[in-house]
């Protein structure tokens, strides 16, 4: 990888490695929304998809996720523009999008993958597994945004 790769190269031209790396493993792109058609509102609920690890926040199957979860989106450079909205506000993804810097705990910048949960940025530790509540119920698990 390019050093500081980030910070020079567009996201369309990064490397698959460079891409995957911008990934800060925070979860929360794996916790189940529901966005109000009325006002396209993006609310996130505690519920999460059944390959998350909640200990680890990244995906128990991430190569063949979509084998077990066909609706997972794919989040590339190109399908980027149209779900950027959808991402936390935290996300390196969104961020880059939108021409923000990385926050100070990302671990491009840190050296350290922890320090993400360090900060209290990821979903580890509360997360509700999607499968033990019924759909009908998940209004009842909208949580705030967390930072």
């Amino acid at each position: 990888m390019r050093e500081r790769f980030w910070e020079t190269v567009k996201l369309k031209d990064m490397t698959q490695p460079e891409w995957e790396a911008l990934c800060d493993g925070c979860g929360k792109c794996c916790l189940n929304k529901i966005e109000f058609e009325d006002t396209n509102e993006v609310a996130f609920t505690r519920l999460a998809c059944k390959l998350l690890d909640g200990q680890s926040c990244l995906c128990s199957h991430y190569e063949t996720r979509r084998d077990y979860v066909p609706d997972c989106v794919q989040l590339t450079p190109k399908t980027l523009p149209r779900i950027a909205y959808w991402l936390p506000q935290t996300c390196a993804y969104r961020r880059m999008y939108e021409k923000k810097p990385l926050p100070a705990w990302h671990h491009l910048l840190t050296g350290d993958r922890e320090s993400i949960h360090r900060a209290g940025a990821s979903v580890r530790g509360w997360t509700v597994p999607e499968f033990t509540v019924p759909e009908e119920d998940w209004e009842d698990y909208i949580i705030e945004e967390t930072p």
